[in-house]
C-alpha cells in the first residue's frame, strides 16, 4: 500500500468518524430534550433490563490546521500551512472502569496518545494505568489543543513538564483540594525495549492544589508540583562484542513557538547524569471576565564523576479577558483549572514566557529565551474553535542557536469532538 493510499484511508476514516459523531449528536440531542440529560457523543453498546451497568463508548477526535508567516529572519523558516495533528480514538466505560485508546497522525508519523485503563470507585478518587500525561502543573490536565495561547508555553515544553509517560497515577479531588501522585517510566519504553536502553529511566511526581474559591466569576487556586526521575541510558556493544550500558544522560529541547516549522530555540544535552529534580508552583486568579494564570519551573540535574550539576529555570504568565459572549470565567474541578469558554465567546490572551537553559558552571549553554504573545480565540461552538496569534520570540547565549529574534503570525482552525 503506497503513501497516497494510506493518506486517503486516514482521511476517509476521519470523515466517517466525524459524520458518525454528528449523527450521534443529532439523535441524542432529541432524546436530551425529552429527558433533560446530556447523552451527546455517547453510544450505549449493551444494557440489561435490571438496570445493571451498561457498556458505553464515547468517540473522540480532532483535526488541527495551522498557517504561519515569519519575519524578519527566514533562516530555517518558510511561510506555510500544516495539518499537524489528526487524532482518533475513544473511551469505553463499564460501571467504574474505563479503557481509553487514542492514536494520532502527527506530521506524517503515527503516534500512540492517551491509552490507559482507569478505575473510579467514587466521585473523588481515580486510579489510572497506561500511557498518558501525569499530573504536574497547570497544563497537565488539559489537552495541548485547548491551550489559550494556541501553543504550549516554551518553559513547559523545554522542561518536559507535560510529556507522555508510562505511569500509574492516583488522584484525589474533593472540595478545595486536589492531590495527584504518579510512579512512571520514561516514554522511551514505548519506542525502545528495556534491552535497548540497558537501564530504564523511572521516577515519581506529585501535584497538590488548594482552590479556596472555585465558582463562576471568582477563582483562586495555588498549587505545587515536584518530580524526580533517574537518568536515561542506552545499551551498546564494544569492540569485543560485549554489551554495555552508557552513562546516564538527559536531553531537553524545544522549538520556536509554531507547528508549521521546526526550528530549534533551546537545547541542553546533559551527560554523566544521575537524576533530575523539578519543582513548580502555580497560581490562578480570576474575577468576572478577567483571569491570570502563571507557573514557575526549576530543574536541577545531579551529575557523576565531579561534574557540576545542571540548573535551569523558567516561568510564564497569562492575562486572559473575555471580550464577547460569556461574561465570567468558570472553573473545572476535574481539570483543576479555568474551564474552556462557552460557545460564541471571543477571548484575548496576553502572554509572556522566560526560560533560562544556560548554566555557566555546568558548561552547558542551552540558551535564554523570551517570548511575548497576543492571542485571540473565538469559540464558535463546542466542536469548532478559531485562533489567531502574534508572538515575538528572542534567544541568546546558546551553543546551538545563534542570537536571533522572530516575529510569528499564525492562525489555527480546530475541530474537536
Amino acid at each position: 500500500m503506497n503513501l497516497n493510499t494510506k493518506i486517503a484511508l486516514i482521511a476517509l476514516t476521519a470523515i466517517c468518524s466525524t459524520e458518525a459523531a454528528f449523527a450521534a449528536d443529532l439523535n441524542f440531542s432529541e432524546y436530551s430534550k425529552c429527558c433533560g440529560t446530556d447523552l451527546q457523543n455517547v453510544v450505549t453498546c449493551s444494557e440489561d433490563s435490571d438496570n445493571k451497568p451498561a457498556l458505553k463508548f464515547t468517540p473522540a477526535g480532532r483535526i488541527l490546521m495551522d498557517g504561519a508567516l515569519f519575519a524578519p529572519d527566514k533562516e530555517g523558516f518558510s511561510d506555510g500551512v500544516a495539518i499537524h495533528d489528526v487524532r482518533l480514538g475513544g473511551t469505553a466505560t463499564y460501571d467504574k472502569f474505563a479503557v481509553s485508546i487514542n492514536v494520532g497522525y502527527v506530521m506524517n508519523k503515527f503516534r500512540l496518545m492517551d491509552t490507559y485503563f482507569s478505575y473510579k470507585p467514587d466521585n473523588h478518587n481515580t486510579i489510572k494505568l497506561g500511557y498518558f500525561i501525569n499530573q504536574f502543573g497547570l497544563n497537565a490536565a488539559s489537552s495541548s489543543s485547548l491551550k489559550p495561547t494556541m501553543i504550549v508555553p516554551i518553559s513547559d515544553t523545554f522542561f518536559n513538564a507535560t510529556g507522555y509517560n508510562i505511569g500509574l497515577n492516583y488522584i484525589y479531588s474533593k472540595d478545595a483540594f486536589l492531590f495527584g501522585v504518579s510512579a512512571f517510566a520514561s516514554p522511551n519504553n514505548v519506542i525502545k525495549t528495556a534491552g535497548e536502553q540497558g537501564k530504564i529511566s523511572v521516577g515519581g511526581m506529585e501535584r497538590f492544589v488548594w482552590r479556596p474559591l472555585r465558582r463562576t466569576g471568582e477563582i483562586v487556586q495555588v498549587g505545587f508540583s515536584s518530580w524526580y526521575q533517574g537518568a536515561e541510558h542506552n545499551a551498546g556493544t564494544n569492540d569485543d562484542g560485549d554489551i554495555y550500558t552508557s552513562p546516564g544522560f538527559f536531553d531537553y529541547s524545544c522549538n520556536f513557538p509554531t507547528k508549521v516549522d521546526n526550528v530549534t530555540l533551546l537545547k541542553a544535552n546533559i551527560n554523566q547524569a544521575k537524576g533530575v529534580l523539578k519543582i513548580s508552583p502555580e497560581l490562578i486568579l480570576s474575577k468576572d471576565r478577567f483571569a491570570f494564570e502563571g507557573q514557575y519551573y526549576f530543574m536541577n540535574v545531579d551529575r557523576r564523576h565531579g561534574y557540576n550539576s545542571y540548573k535551569a529555570q523558567g516561568a510564564y504568565g497569562l492575562l486572559r479577558a473575555l471580550i464577547l459572549g460569556e461574561k465570567s470565567y468558570s472553573y473545572s474541578s476535574s481539570l483543576a483549572g479555568v474551564a474552556n469558554p462557552q460557545s460564541k465567546t471571543l477571548e484575548c490572551v496576553l502572554g509572556y514566557d522566560y526560560t533560562n537553559a544556560s548554566d555557566c558552571k555546568a558548561d552547558i549553554m542551552g540558551g535564554i529565551s523570551n517570548d511575548y504573545s497576543l492571542t485571540f480565540n473565538y469559540y464558535l461552538n463546542k466542536y469548532l474553535t478559531f485562533r489567531l496569534r502574534y508572538s515575538y520570540t528572542t534567544v541568546r547565549h546558546s551553543e546551538y542557536t545563534p542570537d536571533r529574534h522572530e516575529n510569528i503570525i499564525q492562525a489555527r482552525v480546530m475541530f474537536l469532538f
